[in-house]
Formats: structure tokens, sequence, C-alpha cells
């Protein structure tokens, strides 16, 4: 068994060339694309819809992000986006991501994205949302 297996969800990815810099490797920013596709398809897996969440007045926000960035990816490398989900609070999920290039494992980055529910704008307590999320 693998890192990236021991984690709920994993995703895979291939870097294109227009992700990277002109020194050959990912361009910072977006290691947050693959880190929030991943968390977009985590939820999806878990039948949670941001359209029917809005619809019923909830929308899920980002307010924190935190990103290690431990080794660079370069133009099409193969790699895996890892998703974990804890509670912090009443109010915040905490996505806890792991990025590991293929086939080696080799750590890429390490993240914390920390969101809420909010309602109006507001933060609310995430509801049957944590029963959902397996939380």
């Amino acid at each position: 068994m693998t890192t990236a297996d021991n984690h709920p969800y994993n995703l895979k990815f291939v870097v294109r060339d227009y992700e990277c810099d002109l020194q050959g490797v990912v361009n910072n920013a977006n290691y947050q694309h693959y880190l929030e596709h991943a968390r977009h398809q985590f939820l999806i897996s878990k039948d949670i819809s941001f359209v029917q969440l809005h619809d019923e007045g909830i929308d899920l926000i980002v307010t924190k992000v935190e990103i290690e960035y431990k080794f660079p990816l370069r133009s099409r490398d193969e790699f895996v986006v890892t998703v974990e989900i804890q509670r912090e609070g009443n109010v915040r999920i905490l996505f806890v991501q792991d990025i590991f290039r293929l086939p080696d494992l080799k750590p890429v980055v390490k993240a914390k994205v920390t969101g809420v529910a909010t309602r109006k704008g507001r933060p609310v307590p995430p509801g049957d949302l944590i029963t959902r999320l397996g939380i």
C-alpha cells in the first residue's frame, strides 16, 4: 500500500506544459488549482453539489490555505492529489491534502485548506454536510 493509497480520496493528474514557468517547473499558483479540483471531485464523490447547496442557501467557502512546497513538478510529470477531511470547531472543515509525484511517490506539496459553510455570508454549522462527508 502506498502513501497516497492511505488517504480516503486521491485523484491522478498529469502536468501540462502551460502550467510551467520559465524555469520549467509548475508555477506555484497551479498547485492551488490541483488541490481545489481534487477537493471538488471529492465532494462530488460524496454526492455533494455546490449548485444544490447554493440553492438551499448554503455556500462553501475557503477561509485559509496553507501550502508547504517540498519538490517541484515538471511538464508531463504524473502525480496524485490526496484529500482527507477533518472537522475543526463548530463551523470549520479542514481539508488535509498532499501531492505526490508518480510513480516514486516523492512528496511535492503538503497543504491544509480551511473552509466554512455560510448562509447569507455568515458562517453556520455545516449540519448534515458533516454526515455526508463522513466526519
